[in-house]
């Protein structure tokens, strides 16, 4: 069986970028994976450390559930995600452990460094996966099957420049929007959150509203979710492009601006 693992920064980060993606691939067979690096521990207004990544990490594992994807455990605490060698030999190991065929993480550029760096963190131990002499924790054998990876849209489609970033691949979500809302609503302790600390009347129309503004770019969908293929260099073949194959009547390439 083929297999995808989505790898995000926060808990919710999976299911506001990615997990329409990851219900079609599961749809097409896929073994799915689900990972948080971080476990959620300043997603609050109101509750201590201990207890936000409690009510986070179970939040997680119902969302994960929902996709019939396995889950992994978080590595560290929010605003502590570094590219530094311990993490990295963390996510290595666990990558080893899946060896995924499609990997999802967050775009290059975000508006947030957890963000980036769960991305730099995914890219090089994806990298390092066939690597004898890289030590990973805990100890996995070394993988040589080829991984494809796909980047998902920074948030609000911009980099933190202001740039409009655009898609090269467009995941057709209309019909799976309701079943992606529900999805999100599972981090029910994100919403007191998310609305003091940024703003938004509600995380769900937000997510929607994304959404809707991926498939006017599309020019064909009502709502999207939109990728952008990694170099193949030491990750698959040129021409690999396994999310594309495994979601052809749901998928199309190029894009315009809004």
């Amino acid at each position: 069986m083929r297999t995808a693992m989505a790898i995000a920064a926060h808990p919710d980060d999976i299911e506001f970028c990615m997990s329409g993606t990851l219900m079609r691939l599961g749809q097409a067979g896929y073994k799915l994976h689900y990972m948080n690096v971080a476990n959620g521990s300043v997603g609050t207004t109101n509750q201590d450390a201990e207890t936000i990544v409690r009510i986070r990490r179970e939040e997680a594992i119902i969302a994960a559930e929902s996709l019939g994807a396995t889950f992994h455990e978080s590595l560290c605490n929010d605003i502590s995600i570094y590219y530094e060698p311990r993490t990295l030999a963390r996510v290595a190991s666990i990558i080893r452990l899946v060896a995924p065929d499609i990997l999802l993480t967050h775009s290059p550029s975000d508006y947030m460094e957890d963000h980036t760096n769960t991305c730099r963190l995914a890219v090089s131990a994806a990298f390092c996966r066939g690597m004898t002499n890289f030590v990973v924790d805990p100890h996995q054998d070394p993988v040589s099957k080829p991984v494809t990876i796909y980047h998902a849209q920074p948030y609000t489609h911009h980099d933190p420049l202001r740039q409009l970033v655009m898609p090269e691949i467009f995941v057709d979500i209309t019909d799976l929007i309701d079943q992606k809302t529900a999805m999100l609503a599972k981090h029910q302790s994100q919403k007191q959150w998310l609305d003091e600390s940024q703003g938004q009347d509600c995380y769900l129309t937000t997510m929607r509203d994304l959404d809707r503004q991926c498939g006017q770019m599309s020019q064909r969908y009502e709502y999207a979710e939109g990728w952008r293929r990694h170099l193949h260099t030491g990750f698959c073949r040129p021409n690999d492009d396994p999310l594309c194959e495994a979601l052809a009547e749901f998928v199309v390439c190029g894009s315009v601006s809004l």
